[in-house]
């Protein structure tokens, strides 16, 4: 008994060492235990976490939206160009009312008539209201330029040059040139900045060339015309203020520093800010877009004959024919020639209108005896069937100083008379000669080509490729 006591003791010792570790145990488990709220959270499982990852998205949705909306009606802004300087000013807060393209006054046209190519021009301005909404191809006859002969746009290289000319020659196939015209650098004519006077707001507004461009398209002709008939005019318009800053041509300006102004004196110009307002809401993308493609599908186009831009005037609606510059004018120009217009008398509104005027009012505007009553005898007609010289009378007029004492529409025109009255009728609108607007339309709804519309109503020139402005012959 007495030697089983050293075991006891050692077995009461160890237990109780194992008592005190125990408890020393709990006592630091205690001091350190997590927290509920704290504790790892079980991982959810996958339905729970998609659900999760939903309302994210749509919460993100949510903030992003009205920005969303808002990027998307600022894409649907009316297009502009990718033509640099077709993007430069469109709808900016410079751009202003002018040009009056519907309502423009009559202006008056030049007695000396076309100049010979390489010589200082006269004004040759253009006659009747324009109309550039309304649909009557601007009853304008704007003295612009532009012709256009067998070639239609330039390739994007460098092209060679017509003998003494500063004009590349141009690509014979148009959709290259246009791909290729695309990726071409900016050229000095690019870069050309065009001074306008804005006759109304009595101020001068500064543009790049193919804004200006743009701009006497929509004042020149309807934009509901097909797109072939407006890159003929696009062409055109170009031609003229190349042909005019080339020549230095400032005499007939009212103002300094500026090249033209925003009429039919010179060519009528409509800034982009007075299109939006004459246009409706629904079309104003549509009809900017289709300017656009006009100009920047043309860009740097000029009409040349001999190597050097053209005067190429134009005007409204024909009488079936086109008239010789030197019936109108006194001065032949060898691109100017009578050729048929066949497409005027059935689709424009202004190829047929009748006056009447009283018979005192008729003789005194034409210097003749109102007492007498003089008989009227036509003397003479030209090659494109208008009145070359006429009598009243002892007095002996030409077609055009008959058209133009009385107002008249063209100087082809029937009378009758009946009593105190004449009754007058005339056969097309403006001087007929150059491009009839309506012509053009009239080829490009048949599937002409600006460049077969050019080449139709301007004898013997092509359209070349302008980089820079032109330095005509001595």
């Amino acid at each position: 008994m007495k030697r089983m006591l050293p075991a006891v003791r050692a077995l009461r010792s160890r237990a109780a060492r194992t008592n005190r570790t125990a408890r020393l145990t709990r006592t630091v488990r205690a001091s350190h235990t997590i927290p509920a709220d704290t504790k790892p959270q079980r991982k959810p499982e996958p339905s729970v976490r998609t659900s999760l990852a939903l309302i994210s998205a749509l919460t993100l949705t949510a903030i992003l939206l009205p920005g969303l909306i808002v990027n998307k009606w600022h894409r649907h802004d009316p297009p502009v160009a990718d033509h640099p300087y077709l993007q430069a000013g469109t709808l900016a807060p410079s751009a202003v009312m002018g040009g009056n393209a519907g309502n423009g006054g009559a202006a008056n046209e030049s007695d000396g008539g076309p100049p010979a190519a390489g010589s200082q021009e006269g004004a040759m301005q253009s006659a009747g209201p324009g109309s550039a909404s309304s649909g009557n191809a601007g009853k304008a006859e704007a003295r612009s330029a532009g012709r256009t002969g067998s070639a239609a746009a330039a390739s994007g290289n460098p092209a060679p040059q017509a003998p003494g000319s500063s004009v590349p020659a141009a690509s014979s196939n148009p959709a290259a040139a246009a791909r290729a015209d695309a990726k071409t650098t900016i050229s000095e004519l690019d870069k050309t900045q065009i001074r306008i006077y804005l006759t109304k707001e009595k101020r001068i507004e500064k543009v790049p060339l193919e804004l200006y461009v743009r701009g006497v398209v929509a004042g020149e002709m309807p934009v509901t015309f097909e797109l072939e008939a407006l890159k003929a005019q696009a062409i055109a318009a170009r031609t003229y203020i190349v042909r005019r800053l080339a020549l230095h041509e400032t005499s007939d300006m009212p103002v300094d520093n500026a090249d033209v102004t925003d009429t039919t004196i010179h060519q009528v110009y409509v800034p982009v800010a007075a299109l939006m307002k004459r246009w409706p809401a629904e079309t104003r993308r549509t009809n900017l877009k289709k300017l656009n493609d006009a100009v920047r599908q043309t860009r740097g186009q000029i009409i040349t004959y001999g190597g050097q831009p053209i005067q190429a005037l134009f005007f409204s609606t024909s009488n079936g024919y086109t008239e010789n510059s030197e019936d109108y004018w006194n001065h032949k120009v060898p691109y100017l020639r009578s050729v048929a217009s066949p497409w005027d008398p059935e689709i424009s509104p202004s190829y047929k209108e009748t006056v009447t005027l009283s018979l005192s009012e008729f003789y005194r505007k034409l210097g003749a005896s109102v007492a007498a009553r003089p008989a009227i005898r036509v003397l003479e007609t030209t090659a494109g069937h208008r009145i070359k010289e006429i009598a009243v009378g002892d007095e002996r007029l030409s077609g055009r100083e008959v058209r133009e004492k009385l107002g008249l529409a063209s100087s082809q025109f029937t009378w009758k008379i009946d009593r105190s009255s004449i009754h007058i009728t005339t056969y097309g609108y403006g001087h007929g000669v150059g491009m009839s607007q309506w012509g053009a339309d009239g080829m490009a709804r048949e599937g002409s080509a600006a460049s077969q519309i050019l080449a139709h109503y301007y004898s013997g020139t092509r359209v070349e490729k302008a980089l820079k402005l032109p330095a005509f012959k001595s």
